[in-house]
């Protein structure tokens, strides 16, 4: 028998003052059997930094020709693919023929070595942005994960702070390219 996926709900206030957009989001989480709590995290921070009212969860690591996130227009169009982790190039070379944008959350002890070893071969996808968070901060968003979080993102001038009443995270991202 199959393992199913552990749910979890989250309320997002997001309060981004460099893309001016502020809003309350009700998500539903579905932590698939092999995703830590850092992964499913990391999505809820790519969500926090990219809200929209038509953005939404892939079915990410279930389905392979899904993103962790998307947003698409009124056509059905894909406006914007988001990926956490280390991605295959050739799934982000892919993306970028398929989506007006691509962006990249890379975390964890891999990340550096990967980007080393990627970024010549991704140099021809002209719409795809890379950012890298420190091992330490998504761990730290880790820990904030709960079956039910009531949580706050507040974004000013690239600093991150997303927390909840029991603690605060501050993320500090490195840029590794720019569409």
């Amino acid at each position: 028998m199959a393992l199913k996926a552990t749910i979890f709900k989250a309320s997002l206030q997001v309060s981004d003052m460099d893309r001016n957009y502020y809003g309350e989001h009700s998500l539903t989480l579905a932590r698939h059997p092999s995703e830590t709590d850092e992964r499913m995290m990391m999505r809820l921070l790519a969500f926090a930094l990219n809200a929209h009212e038509r953005l939404e969860f892939g079915k990410g690591l279930s389905d392979t020709d899904e993103p962790d996130l998307w947003q698409k227009d009124l056509t059905g169009s894909i406006v914007h693919w988001i990926e956490v982790g280390l991605p295959e190039e050739k799934r982000l070379i892919r993306a970028s023929g398929r989506a007006d944008r691509v962006t990249v959350y890379a975390y964890g002890r891999g990340a550096d070595l990967w980007w080393m070893s990627s970024a010549e071969r991704l140099a021809r996808a002209k719409n795809l942005t890379v950012w890298r968070v420190p091992d330490d901060m998504s761990d730290s968003l880790g820990r904030l994960a709960e079956r039910s979080m009531r949580l706050q993102c507040t974004v000013q001038e690239r600093h991150i702070w997303i927390g909840s009443s029991a603690a605060t995270v501050e993320v500090e991202m490195t840029m590794y390219r720019a569409e």
